[in-house]
């Protein structure tokens, strides 16, 4: 769900049986677990370095269209001091992976849980540290707790008007159900983050583990924080 096609599932509606079966011979991304491992490394060591150019080597085309080798270098100066780290558990997504790593910090006392999303070829899509909440990726995370809820009409509400109009609560209800249906119900809802911010869109993912995979749900923000589309992988549904 992180190609960022920002076009909504089609209307016609299909069978059970079939989306299933598209489930199951869905590809799932192209990056190796082993490949996953080594770019998180890789983007982990040259953030404890503080290597603005290593990181910026590793960025997916999107994120380095939007910073600056100089802009990571400041960002990094209020970054906190890594001594060690390591990988925790990697997740493939359908076209995407989430790694969950941990940051050691204070000698070694602190641990810092540092959520990294990488594309196909093991560039850098997003990353936060998990203990910071921004109040769009709230609006996102309540927006996709009403989904799996089934609260469609509270759902809604998140929507710009624009997009009001054009999904109706029963459009909601159809498309999400479909979708947690192929992947194999939720489990849980892991994580939001910011992928990317402009004066116009930000683009915030939502780390959901699902029965089968745990993978990301892309919402996309105007600049006044409702949502304009959301990326329902028209692959699969």
């Amino acid at each position: 769900m992180a190609t960022c096609s920002v076009e909504m599932i089609p209307a016609s509606d299909v069978r059970a049986e079939v989306q299933l079966a598209q489930a199951q011979d869905a590809a799932r991304t192209n990056l190796s677990p082993a490949r996953a491992n080594a770019s998180a490394r890789a983007l982990l060591q040259s953030i404890q370095t503080r290597n603005a150019q290593g990181i910026y080597s590793l960025l997916a085309a999107p994120l380095k269209s939007a910073t600056s080798v100089k802009a990571i270098s400041e960002r990094l100066q209020s970054a906190p001091v890594i001594e060690s780290f390591r990988v925790v558990e990697i997740n493939p997504g359908m076209d995407d992976t989430t790694v969950e790593t941990v940051a050691m910090t204070n000698s070694g006392t602190r641990e810092l849980p540092l959520i990294l999303v990488l594309d196909d070829d093991g560039k850098l899509l997003a990353w936060k540290w998990v203990d910071t909440v921004l109040p769009i990726e709230q609006t996102a995370l309540d927006f996709v707790k009403d989904l799996v809820a089934g609260r469609w009409v509270a759902a809604r509400y998140y929507l710009d008007l624009d997009f009001q109009r054009e999904i109706s609560p029963a459009d909601l209800e159809r498309k999400w159900s479909k979708l947690a249906r192929v992947l194999g119900g939720v489990k849980s809802i892991e994580n939001a983050l910011v992928a990317s911010s402009s004066s116009e869109q930000q683009l915030v993912l939502v780390t959901i583990e699902f029965g089968d995979v745990t993978d990301n749900l892309f919402v996309i923000f105007n600049s006044e924080g409702r949502i304009i589309n959301v990326d329902f992988s028209p692959d699969l549904v």
